[in-house]
């Protein structure tokens, strides 16, 4: 069994680099087969309503689209902070259909009793 992969982001568009940083990370665990979680809180909330994400981080940067894309197609998944995400005053119906909103409480679940590798950003 692969191990899963967590990835803690709190950093929406307004730092592009690390926001890619951390899809190319996650997409890379999910393409691999890894059950791949992308745990989204602050700015980052806002990453999955509709076609939010949007963004060349750099030259020669993947577009964030694309990531976006290329994670779902993975089969991975988001969990979104419900307290940031009401913050903002985001619109729970646009959610990409791999997001749904919960909790540090529905993450630990979702890890159970197995190893998971964890990043941050």
């Amino acid at each position: 069994m692969n191990t899963k992969s967590v990835i803690s982001l709190t950093t929406g568009l307004e730092d592009a680099e690390k926001v890619t940083v951390a899809f190319l990370v996650s997409v890379g665990s999910a393409e691999a087969g890894r059950p791949t979680l992308m745990f989204l809180t602050k700015e980052a909330a806002r990453l999955v309503v509709g076609d939010t994400a949007r963004a060349a981080a750099c030259e020669g940067c993947p577009p964030l689209e694309d990531l976006v894309r290329r994670y779902a197609e993975a089969g991975g998944r988001y969990l979104v902070c419900p307290i940031c995400f009401d913050a903002r005053h985001l619109d729970k119906g646009d959610l990409l259909p791999n997001a749904e909103l919960g909790g540090t409480v529905p993450m630990w679940e979702w890890i159970g009793d197995e190893a998971a590798n964890t990043f941050s950003y």
